[in-house]
């Protein structure tokens, strides 16, 4: 992190019609004209571990729609209003410009390096099938909150009307690139090094987060296409995560401008917009669920409270997220084991030959995430005792069971949440008082989109069923 090369460029036409004005990006006197590829890889590294973390609410409102948080005195985006800050448009305009097309320029580069020796060829190998399963984990972030998005055409700077490809086409040529980048990547060699920001260059790390996020990304589209998602799921169960220590963690500076945005956010701007969701803590009381003094901090009472999603809850009544989880250098996760787990735990259900037991995978998840956040192994057995959460007694059927205790343990990952419970369903979460709308399951289109790309636009929005919040993704069958 400490080498990190923060490279100022702003790619022109990256995104078609995504943004206001694009033709002023084509030149910037600021910027190098050419960057060294591995700087841009680091730097699509942090700017996407930055929107997935950020509580901006001009840009990534995930833990007030999964209620994680609640809003005190302007409570619009917990009510589901995403038009007064143009939320849909800073998530796009953030992951297509400073992400997706930073990784796309990075293959570019590091392709014309030059590698003579076979040593030099299989890092330059390594880089880009490196680059390359980053670049799809930020496609899928965009595929699964808009639905049909541009993809073949999309950075294409010539083009200022991309098309809209089909969102399960475009999910299965993902999956595709997925295996190509494995079956490139040999953990014999080195690859980015330092300018890696989350395995440090190391290969086969890289090796055990693409199957992981194989195995996730397989088990999402399993109520749509059973046997793909079988298909795919068991060919990544045998390398996945084992333990905590695989985790893919950024880990933020103490010192700006390489801190954690939740700090920027929350500590710096000397703002007191958040409250933790009442739904979040009242679930974890009355499990007894040791990682609250991780999570929050006791209210005036010495209790732990929260405020009620969509209402304007007083600061001051309530516990706040703690300050462990306020600290400028608090790491972000990409993926984890507790993750893998749960979904392995899912994979046995729904009857994918991934070894062990649902149980085993589900005690195991539990575990990862009390003792990731500081808890121990003693806490955790006492936790999985309880028949609240023990898995033969818990209450529900496996989606529930599974469902609740993954969005506890996803707690700060918004997106990611929201994606378990859509697939999942549970918990059974009631939308937000004063609701605009029934609780989103998908972004509508950005605004530029509709306005400078109208033809393309129209058309994606009826092929996936209208431009609404309520409309389910192909995957999304319940």
């Amino acid at each position: 992190m400490k080498k990190i090369l923060i490279v100022t460029i702003l790619a022109a036409g990256v995104l078609g019609a995504c943004t206001k004005n694009i033709s002023e990006l084509n030149n910037n006197p600021k910027a190098p004209e050419n960057a060294p590829g591995e700087g841009l890889f680091s730097n699509a590294q942090k700017a996407f571990t930055d929107i997935m973390t950020t509580p901006n609410v001009n840009q990534n409102i995930f833990e007030l729609i999964v209620q994680f948080w609640a809003e005190t005195t302007y409570p619009q985006e917990s009510q589901y209003d995403l038009g007064e800050r143009n939320i849909p448009q800073n998530w796009w305009t953030i992951l297509y410009r400073d992400v997706i097309k930073d990784y796309d320029q990075a293959k570019v580069l590091i392709r014309q390096e030059t590698a003579l020796t076979t040593e030099d060829q299989k890092i330059k190998a390594n880089k880009l099938a490196i680059a390359e399963i980053c670049e799809v984990y930020a496609y899928s972030v965009v595929l699964n909150t808009f639905g049909n998005i541009p993809y073949t055409e999309a950075l294409n700077p010539d083009n200022t009307t991309p098309k809209f490809d089909d969102a399960k086409t475009v999910y299965y040529a993902l999956l595709d690139s997925l295996d190509a980048s494995l079956a490139q990547l040999d953990p014999n060699y080195e690859s980015f090094g330092s300018n890696d920001l989350i395995y440090g260059g190391d290969v086969a790390k890289w090796i055990k987060f693409a199957n992981s996020l194989k195995l996730d990304l397989g088990l999402l589209i399993a109520d749509a296409d059973p046997a793909k998602a079988k298909t795919v799921v068991e060919a990544a169960a045998p390398n996945v995560f084992q333990s905590n220590s695989d985790n893919a963690v950024f880990q933020y500076l103490s010192a700006p401008p390489n801190v954690n945005p939740i700090w920027t956010n929350l500590v710096q701007s000397n703002r007191n917009d958040f409250v933790p969701a009442k739904t979040l803590i009242d679930t974890m009381n009355a499990l007894n669920d040791p990682r609250r003094p991780f999570y929050f901090t006791l209210d005036p009472n010495g209790n732990y409270s929260g405020g009620i999603p969509g209402a304007g809850n007083t600061y001051a009544n309530f516990s706040h997220t703690s300050d462990m989880t306020k600290a400028p250098d608090f790491p972000s996760i990409w993926l984890d084991d507790a993750q893998v787990e749960f979904d392995l735990a899912e994979a046995v259900e729904r009857g994918f030959n991934v070894g062990g037991t649902a149980q085993s995978h589900y005690n195991k998840a539990i575990t990862a995430s009390i003792e990731y956040w500081g808890g121990t192994s003693t806490d955790a057995l006492a936790y999985l005792a309880q028949p609240s959460v023990n898995y033969l007694t818990a209450p529900g059927n496996w989606k529930h069971k599974i469902g609740i205790q993954s969005w506890i343990a996803l707690y700060l990952r918004g997106w990611q949440a929201w994606t378990q419970w859509r697939k999942l369903d549970y918990p059974a979460l009631q939308k937000a008082a004063n609701a605009l709308t029934d609780i989103p399951v998908r972004y509508t289109y950005p605004i530029n989109e509709q306005t400078l790309n109208k033809a393309n636009y129209d058309a994606a929005s009826q092929a996936i069923g209208g431009d609404d919040v309520t409309t389910k993704l192909f995957w999304d069958k319940y």
